[in-house]
């Protein structure tokens, strides 16, 4: 149904590929001059660096729409707030302002999406169109309109990258304040250009929630199926997921090649269309050969006479192509940053780009992770295969069969209201005081996901933050438990950060790596939640183990994320059949350089799989960087005494969006590292039998 209603946002999505705009003219000279000598003349000397930078903040933002050079000047002089009380009182005006438009906006977006991305039963045609639409797609050019910006513009400071991080770490708090506050409008992009991105963004997740194989319908080459009835994975989260969970079961190798075989069909677009999806085809995908499942086999539907194995026409490259092109109109408005890849690193994330990578590298090539290669080998009992970058057997939960956590979390969780009803308790084992507890459950509501699951924070206090979990008909499987506590982390970062924050202009934390770092805490708790044994000093050191693993298998998907989108901007005529053969090549160079030595295979494209590349704007660097972050969480965490974790996220989260060093300095003591990660994969290592090899 969600497959067959892309259509329906064709309209839209047309803009994505219009040329962008031109940047707006600067303001003249003279019109500056003017202005800074007559406010000068009005307030005195004291004032005039307070006047010159922010009468040029405004003049660079100026277009012939807003006025002309007469409108400008009389804009300064009556909006400019001197020094003191006035000033005071207007950052206070403007910081409540803007929460209420910001917090009313993610609610308005939220209702809207509701059909879409929530499991409330048939999906309407209206919905994708509803969920396309971003109630604050204008909202910044309407504050420029208003000219509501041009006034933070006058008299709060913008700045760069350098600033923060090198002024910034003596910046007061208030400093800190002002400069988000001019900071969320150092760009003025129109609106047209923040919907067609709305739109991209859009029809990327539409085809993506869309995207399930029916692993039933799976054959190997003497026709036999290799799954139960009723395995239904979205690509790529419960593709990857089941390939881990088959390490615990009898006869998993083959099903993991099968699902390994599935992933590359995906990410090199021989996958047959009529696969995806559809629950009344059979599949061999090493043949590659499709024919009509057998009545008895179907799940649902009606059997079908006959079936069309022509492949996937590079709709997944196409999807990853319109995103680039709507957020590439956005260049000429972010002067300070003016790539896509800028704005993630040095806007969203602040750390540069350059320092990333070498984090994520000085992880790829660690001497740990050979050693603990050879681990994992040893306990496999056969040579490293592709799948294995995968490989979960490190993680506590192994002590327990899929199928008896399963009825565990069933058992549980019937229902997205049976998890809402238990997040107390939930709270309460991972640490927070009975009281504490009630008070974030109050603030959380759990919602049924068509997708996987994701967080959905508030935008003003008074608000509720949403955890959107996928329940099957059968009740929460343990993947989708496991999903759900890190959502829960989520949630928890985001309602500390926003309820209990001394400024609302510092909601957050400093990028999207440090909510997963959180996340990650939470998430690694699971089965303290379900009541299993907490982990012990063994368990511990397997976790290490597992951490890094993890982080070596997500640094390589971040830099291939960035490589493509690297290479989109050197190529931005591109098809998606040239886009296609980009990754693949990309992928390939970065699996022979940091995976082939390790695994012992050639030429692998796994690392394309991931859903996050087509739907999520280069997302994925925040994985890894999440992996780090958390790894310093979890050392610092550690020393704690017993119970402690609940406040001690409370303090860290609630200080809000500074740049992450400052952030982590004040949650651990150091800035961001992978050090702390390494350290402890090592310890780990060396207290294996044998010790590390």
């Amino acid at each position: 149904m969600v497959r067959a209603m892309f259509a329906a946002t064709a309209l839209l999505l047309t803009l994505a590929v219009s040329a962008p705009l031109p940047a707006p003219p600067a303001a003249t000279p003279a019109s500056i001059d003017r202005a800074v000598q007559a406010l000068v003349q009005r307030h005195g000397e004291p004032e005039r660096t307070r006047i010159e930078r922010g009468v040029r903040q405004v003049a660079a933002a100026w277009r012939p729409s807003d006025g002309d050079a007469a409108a400008l000047e009389t804009l300064c002089l009556a909006q400019f707030a001197p020094s003191g009380a006035p000033l005071d009182a207007l950052f206070a005006r403007l910081e409540a302002a803007l929460e209420q438009l910001d917090g009313h906006a993610v609610e308005v977006n939220r209702e809207l999406s509701r059909g879409a991305v929530l499991d409330l039963g048939p999906m309407q045609p209206v919905d994708p169109l509803l969920s396309a639409f971003d109630a604050s797609a204008h909202l910044v050019d309407d504050l420029f309109a208003g000219q509501i910006a041009f006034v933070a513009l006058l008299n709060f400071p913008l700045t760069t990258l350098e600033e923060r991080l090198g002024p910034g770490t003596n910046w007061t708090r208030r400093q800190w304040a002002e400069a988000r506050l001019a900071g969320r409008f150092a760009r003025r992009v129109p609106a047209e250009v923040n919907q067609r991105i709305a739109a991209a963004t859009s029809r990327a997740e539409l085809y993506i929630a869309g995207y399930n194989i029916y692993a039933h319908h799976l054959l190997d080459a003497r026709g036999r199926r290799l799954f139960e009835k009723g395995s239904r994975l979205l690509s790529h989260w419960n593709l990857r997921d089941e390939i881990k969970a088959q390490y615990a079961q009898p006869g998993g190798l083959a099903r993991q090649r099968a699902l390994q075989q599935v992933m590359s069909r995906i990410v090199d677009q021989t996958i047959p269309g009529a696969v995806i999806d559809d629950p009344s085809v059979d599949w061999n995908p090493w043949s590659n050969a499709v024919q009509p499942s057998p009545a008895a086999e179907l799940e649902r539907g009606t059997p079908r006479a006959t079936v069309d194995g022509a492949r996937e026409p590079d709709t997944r490259y196409a999807r990853l192509l319109e995103t680039f092109l709507a957020v590439r109109g956005a260049d000429p408005y972010s002067p300070l940053a003016p790539t896509h890849i800028a704005r993630k690193f040095e806007l969203e994330r602040e750390l540069p780009e350059a320092r990333v990578e070498a984090l994520l590298t000085q992880v790829l090539g660690a001497p740990e992770v050979k050693q603990l290669a050879a681990l994992i080998q040893r306990r496999l009992g056969r040579p490293l295969e592709p799948f294995d970058i995968w490989y979960d057997g490190f993680r506590p939960r192994t002590r327990y069969t899929e199928a008896d956590l399963d009825a565990r979390t069933r058992a549980r969780y019937p229902s997205p209201a049976a998890f809402a009803a238990d997040l107390p308790r939930i709270l309460g084992a991972l640490g927070f005081t009975p009281g504490k507890a009630a008070w974030l459950a109050d603030r959380i509501e759990v919602d049924p996901a068509r997708g996987s699951g994701h967080a959905l924070g508030a935008g003003r206090r008074g608000d509720k933050a949403h955890l959107r979990t996928r329940v099957g008909p059968g009740g929460m499987d343990y993947k989708g438990f496991n999903i759900a506590v890190h959502e829960l982390g989520h949630n928890v970062e985001q309602t500390f950060s926003l309820q209990e924050v001394d400024s609302t202009l510092l909601q957050g934390v400093p990028n999207t790596a440090f909510t997963e770092a959180v996340a990650f805490v939470f998430q690694a708790r699971d089965l303290e939640v379900l009541g299993l044994p907490a982990a012990d000093a063994e368990a511990r050191r397997l976790l290490a183990l597992n951490d890094l693993w993890m982080t070596w298998e997500i640094s390589g998907v971040a830099l291939l994320d960035l490589g493509v989108w690297r290479w989109m901007y050197q190529h931005p005529k591109a098809t998606p059949a040239e886009l296609r053969e980009a990754t693949l090549r990309l992928a390939r160079d970065l699996w022979n350089r940091w995976y082939a030595p390790v695994l012992g295979h050639r030429d692998v494209t796994l690392l394309a799989v991931y859903s996050h590349m087509i739907s999520s704007f280069l997302y994925l660097p925040d994985y890894p960087l999440g992996h780090l972050i958390a790894a310093q969480l979890e050392a610092h965490m550690a020393a704690l005494p017993p119970g402690a974790l609940g406040a001690e996220v409370e303090r860290i989260t609630r200080f809000g969006a500074v740049v992450p060093d400052l952030w982590m300095k004040n949650a651990v003591g150091q800035p961001v590292s992978a050090q702390p990660l390494l350290d402890a994969a090592a310890a780990a290592l060396a207290a294996q039998p044998g010790g590390a090899r």
